[in-house]
């Protein structure tokens, strides 16, 4: 099967669930307001692409790559990132519902997450250090063995962090945050 480029163009308004799954290279693209819920993006490479006000709920991504891809505004519920193409792999996320999906054991240091929903999203064995992540919510979130060093978390919320568990040292928390790193260990604070 050949492989499509398409470099530079806009996409407005587009369901893609609706169109093939040919393999294709997107560079340099910008996507507003389209649909990928329920598609198979297996393959396809996204670089220095950018993703507005997007739906990618329950979309396969088994081999996707993501390099320098920003994601602003996007439902992304449910995606296995874990089971996307880790080479060169590198993307941020502004205003976006992340719930349900899975970063499992990705190499993501240094990735921003900013005002971000994350309920129920498994970070286990995750490298996460230096990860930014600017007022977001993980409710129901796992980490597990994962690599926290240096990640900031001083305005986020509702996290629950083993430190007998997780790679925490040089990390940044807040004393509004503390909670989450002591609810192991059933203390009251405040």
């Amino acid at each position: 099967m050949s492989t499509i480029y398409i470099h530079d163009k806009d996409f407005k308004k587009i369901n893609f669930s609706e169109q093939g799954n040919e393999k294709t290279d997107y560079d340099n693209c910008n996507f507003e307001n389209c649909i990928f819920a329920n598609t198979q993006l297996n393959e396809i490479s996204f670089e220095d692409c950018r993703f507005l006000n997007c739906d990618f709920s329950n979309t396969k991504i088994t081999g996707t790559a993501f390099k320098n891809v920003h994601f602003e505004n996007c439902k992304l519920l449910g995606l296995q990132f874990d089971e996307c193409n880790p080479f060169l792999l590198e993307f941020q996320f502004t205003d976006c519902i992340l719930n349900y999906s899975s970063f499992y054991q990705l190499k993501i240091k240094g990735t921003k997450f900013t005002r971000c929903i994350l309920q129920e999203v498994d970070f286990t064995d995750t490298n996460l250090s230096s990860a930014n992540f600017t007022e977001c919510d993980f409710s129901g979130a796992m980490f597990n063995g994962s690599n926290l060093q240096k990640a900031d978390f001083r305005t986020s919320t509702n996290f629950s962090i083993n430190p007998e568990q997780n790679l925490i040292s040089g990390a940044k928390f807040s004393m509004e945050t503390l909670p989450g790193l002591l609810h192991k260990y059933k203390i009251k604070i405040g």
